[in-house]
């Protein structure tokens, strides 16, 4: 992608009308447009690019597995605009953020280096699996949220109308996600991240979506909740239904501690109500 195709398609919507209360999914992410809103000092095509580029520049080192470290932004990216540093990384964070779900955190601040960390604590790493794209946690991200804003479980049906409105549809590539179908009902659920379930005496026979065992294991609700209000610049208990799901699921929770330990890998209790139900990650 180049700076324009980027800084002209800077994050996705993610907007849901249903009259249970989901349609306070409401946007996915702020626009370039209302980022400059609040900078109206910096000139456009000055700051502005730099944050676009430096969004390209941790794309290639996400994709290449290279480490991030502040010298090599001030080089090949920032340049002349080295006291604009914080306000520029903070941008570029914001969107990588917004439009991909990963976090750009400081692990060394000796020599000043970062990593790219997924959001709310998801492992989910596309590349392991040979996939060499874009990171896709915050796809990721939309459908646990909808899953959840749906009750828990969300019919093929209303999964497709929310991404077909981020102009994700089944078979047409993405200039970011690529092909969505197989990464939603294959490469997810290989990898225990969601349930896709023939829905019973469904008529015609259709499909729903679940939070796997996976997603149950390396996240919750209210992480997740507290992401989307968030992005709404809002509070988890504008989302009244959801809030008080969210506070059961966390004290039910607190009283399932990881079983045991074994060669870095943790056993979870996952559904607090079936403790058969038992995840191991990483065996």
């Amino acid at each position: 992608e180049t700076p324009e195709q980027l800084s002209g398609r800077s994050a996705p919507w993610f907007q849901s009308q249903d009259p249970e209360g989901s349609e306070g999914l409401g946007v996915w992410s702020r626009t370039s447009v209302q980022q400059r809103e609040q900078c109206p000092d910096v000139p456009v095509g000055s700051l502005d690019e730099k944050v676009t580029l430096l969004v390209q520049f941790l794309l290639h080192k996400y994709q290449m597995k290279e480490p991030i470290t502040e010298a090599d932004m001030l080089d090949v990216v920032i340049k002349e605009y080295k006291d604009d540093i914080p306000e520029i990384l903070k941008r570029a964070s914001e969107h990588m953020e917004l439009v991909f779900g990963v976090d750009v955190k400081e692990v060394d601040p000796t020599s000043h280096s970062y990593a790219l960390v997924n959001k709310l604590g998801l492992t989910y790493d596309a590349r392991l699996s040979g996939d060499e794209g874009m990171p896709k946690t915050s796809l990721l991200l939309i459908i646990l949220g909808v899953i959840f804003m749906k009750g828990n479980r969300a019919t093929e049906e209303e999964i497709w109308e929310v991404l077909n409105m981020m102009d994700l549809h089944s078979g047409k590539e993405h200039f970011m996600f690529g092909e969505p179908r197989k990464f939603i009902t294959k490469d997810l659920v290989q990898q225990k991240y969601l349930e896709y379930c023939q829905v019973p005496d469904g008529d015609p026979p259709c499909y729903e979506f679940l939070w796997g065992p996976r997603a149950h294991a390396e996240t919750n609700k209210m992480k997740l909740l507290e992401f989307l209000s968030k992005i709404h610049e809002s509070d988890p208990r504008c989302f009244p239904s959801q809030y008080q799901e969210a506070l059961r699921d966390e004290a039910e929770r607190q009283l399932l501690p990881p079983l045991f330990s074994l060669n870095g890998s943790v056993g979870w209790l996952v559904e607090p109500n079936l403790a058969q139900n038992i995840l191991i990650i990483g065996m």
